[in-house]
């Protein structure tokens, strides 16, 4: 684990022998079945991925845990609040928990999330949960990097439903209605099963027929054309009551991902993301170091408003591109 541990500091430091490493692993990599966990504040993520994670590990399968948190404003680090709540797992050696800092990037994912996980696929972890910081649909890229996306919400947090409904909802594969010994959880998932109908039913579509998408949404997954409906489970984390629910609905979801065409394409968009990421941030990286002193000065013309931003910055992708007309 000690090893692990400082591969993955080396990624999140942006250490060159990280890059490296993650060419040498690359084509040896397990089959690590990826879960992100997302959703608003408040709404006992963290407390329903420590059921999770003792559920799997009764399954006697590895686990490992990402925590994505919101960077220290003092020392540039994760916060380690996630980790706090899941110490009793440290002493497992069937469980590796670590906290990467988001260090500021929009989405809720470190940079260097996907990389950490090609690590902990080549380490041969069973399962890998990927916590995201709750900050509603700002956090989509977890899509990019889980195989099944789980939004946690919980009744009583006023406008949960509204603050997600434009991002998040779109891409989950699974809901968790935690803490529902709470009054209102029924409302809250009649009120995420009237959305994914809503959803589903295209613009233009008549009332009768409607009523019909609707109805046959509301019998399963296999009632729409082989789409996948995102099942919502109701969950009181902190008494485990529902988790074996969930991980059931996990693995249908991984079955349907292994034998649809939705599922290869899922794949190939990932991948497809992952290289332009990797791509970007090496362009990025070549332009700070051979262009350093030109940044600075694009930069200093910028704040001193004798240039804008725009034409600046094209400038000197020209001029890293070996364009200067």
């Amino acid at each position: 684990m000690r090893a692990l541990a400082r591969a993955c500091r080396l990624i999140d430091e942006r250490d060159p022998r990280a890059f490296e490493l993650l060419k040498q692993i690359f084509g040896h990599e397990g089959s690590a079945y990826v879960i992100g966990v997302t959703g608003t504040p408040g709404a006992g993520k963290s407390t329903l991925v420590d059921g999770l994670i003792r559920l799997y590990r009764d399954q006697e399968q590895r686990v490992a845990v990402l925590a994505i948190d919101p960077t220290s404003p003092y020392s540039g680090g994760a916060i380690l609040g996630d980790r706090i709540r899941m110490q009793q797992h440290f002493t497992d050696e069937g469980v590796f928990i670590r906290s990467i800092a988001t260090r500021g990037h929009l989405g809720g994912l470190s940079r260097s999330t996907g990389d950490v996980l090609h690590v902990l696929h080549a380490a041969g972890f069973d399962v890998v949960i990927l916590e995201t910081v709750g900050v509603g649909q700002d956090e989509l890229d977890v899509t990019r990097l889980a195989d099944t996306t789980l939004v946690v919400m919980a009744p009583g947090l006023g406008d949960d439903i509204q603050a997600i409904k434009a991002g998040i909802l779109e891409v989950a594969d699974v809901f968790a209605v935690n803490k529902a010994d709470r009054a209102g959880a029924d409302a809250t998932v009649q009120d995420l099963q009237q959305m994914l109908s809503l959803r589903r039913v295209p613009i233009g579509v008549s009332k009768m027929q409607g009523h019909t998408a609707v109805s046959a949404l509301k019998r399963g997954p296999e009632a729409a054309a082989g789409e996948w409906v995102p099942p919502i489970i109701k969950t009181v984390a902190h008494r485990r009551e529902g988790i074996e629910a969930l991980v059931d609905a996990f693995e249908r979801h991984r079955e349907h991902l292994a034998t649809t065409e939705a599922g290869r394409q899922h794949r190939e968009r990932r991948r497809a993301a992952e290289f332009r990421a990797i791509l970007v941030q090496a362009l990025i990286d070549e332009v700070d170091t051979r262009f350093a002193a030109r940044v600075s000065e694009k930069l200093e013309a910028v704040l001193e408003g004798r240039a804008d931003p725009y034409t600046s910055a094209e400038a000197l992708v020209r001029e890293a591109m070996g364009d200067d007309e």
